[in-house]
């Protein structure tokens, strides 16, 4: 069993930047893959970072690349997205979720067992 939280969200003005934390508990969170996905209200969940479990494979949207870096520490059972150039459009609640994601599916929901409870992320223009 795995339970995630994360923390870092809130206010910041466009170009600013932001570093979200998720924090799990859980001797096995070493050897799963994470995703960061965002939500906004009437949107469905969308992929934004993942990280494999050694942390040696990234992967992220488009919509995201050249901004956004996710990143692990095993040790700490700790994963961040460190957000900069923020726009308005990166305004959303943030979620960190677990799994054994397979192979190229790692942009979607379905391969996550484990979710946080949320983030806001708001950046204003």
């Amino acid at each position: 069993q795995v339970q995630l939280v994360e923390s870092g969200g809130g206010l910041v003005q466009a170009g600013g930047s932001l570093r979200l934390t998720c924090a799990a508990s859980g001797r096995t969170f070493s050897t799963y893959g994470v995703g960061w996905f965002r939500q906004t209200p009437g949107k469905e969940r969308e992929f934004v970072a993942a990280i494999s479990w050694s942390g040696g494979t990234t992967y992220y949207a488009d919509s995201v690349k050249g901004r956004f870096t996710i990143s692990r520490n095993n040790a700490k059972n700790t994963v961040y997205l460190h957000m900069n150039s923020l726009k308005p459009e990166d305004t959303a609640v943030y979620y960190c979720a677990a799994g054994y994601y397979s192979g190229s599916y790692y942009y979607s929901t379905k391969e996550y067992d484990y979710w946080g409870q949320g983030t806001q992320v708001t950046v204003s223009s």
